[in-house]
């Protein structure tokens, strides 16, 4: 987020997504989804979605699968504009993207900028203070085809990307709008690659600040189980915190919306992340091996 004037606090929100996997698996609904992700993390900001950018990568446009995924990917594009209500008003494209006959997954990288009316209503992404509840916006489904986990854990890149509502990805960003003008909210962080388990450790480790997280409400009222819970990538989903003095006031603003609600945590000083009847980790552990990658691979 920007400051463009400093006499009103006017500001601009900024956030760029792409997704290879899911465009390799359907190019059409990747596009949207990247959009959405784009789309949701400006929102989770506190501003309001106004004008999409991109940058279209692609391999050799003479391979006629490859134009036709970029035909897709540009469709799927244009069409959830229009939904949305969103223009495009720049973007590129980038061909011959491959090593010798074999082209990248097709990764079309959406930007997509947003307008606040003063940066100091801005929603910050972590959590911050001790006692605040946590809450899960959204629906979870068994939606783990293209996701982090299927590629870690059973390096398999098969089936079906999630499906994407974007009429309900502007009706929680509007949710989130109206909480933020509110000040409602102390955090807010969107669900996307790694799902909820990838939300929760980036929360923790924002401020380095403890948290208990129970996943039963999930389980019962979505259906799932704890991989799916944890790891599921479904859309229209976003992390929150919220002081205990604006809960009432909270839930109701998204029950009046028509915005899923779930209590699923608190935030504590205990240094630790505890995910009841899975794992305890101390945040140092977690800090570890959420920044140690790039230097472990290179020696």
């Amino acid at each position: 987020m920007v400051r463009v004037s400093e006499e009103s606090g006017l500001g601009i929100s900024l956030a760029t997504d792409a997704n290879g996997r899911y465009c390799y698996l359907d190019p059409y609904e990747g596009a949207k989804l990247a959009l959405a992700e784009a789309y949701r993390n400006v929102a989770v900001s506190g501003a309001v979605p106004a004008a999409v950018t991109n940058c279209l990568n692609f391999g050799s446009p003479e391979n006629p699968e490859v134009m036709w995924q970029f035909k897709q990917a540009t469709a799927g594009l244009a069409d959830g504009c229009l939904e949305l209500g969103i223009p495009v008003t720049g973007g590129n494209v980038s061909f011959y993207n491959q090593t010798g006959d074999v082209a990248i997954h097709p990764t079309p990288v959406v930007g997509v900028l947003g307008v606040i009316d003063d940066v100091a209503r801005r929603i910050p992404s972590g959590w911050q203070d001790e006692g605040h509840n946590i809450y899960l916006l959204g629906t979870t489904k068994d939606e783990l085809d293209g996701s982090v986990w299927s590629e870690v854990v059973h390096s398999h890149l098969g089936g079906r990307p999630p499906v994407v509502d974007l009429a309900f990805e502007k009706q929680l960003a509007e949710a989130l709008n109206a909480a933020s003008e509110q000040g409602l909210l102390a955090s807010a962080h969107d669900l996307s690659e790694a799902g909820l388990a990838q939300a929760v450790v980036e929360s923790v480790l924002r401020f380095n600040m403890g948290a208990r997280i129970w996943l039963d409400e999930i389980l019962e009222r979505d259906g799932v189980d704890r991989t799916c819970a944890l790891f599921s990538e479904s859309t229209g989903r976003v992390l929150v915190s919220v002081g205990r003095e604006d809960d009432v006031k909270f839930v109701g603003l998204c029950e009046a919306r028509g915005i899923p609600v779930l209590r699923i945590g608190v935030t504590d000083n205990s240094g630790e992340l505890e995910i009841q009847d899975v794992a305890t980790w101390h945040l140092n552990g977690l800090r570890g091996a959420h920044e140690g990658t790039l230097a472990e691979l290179f020696g």
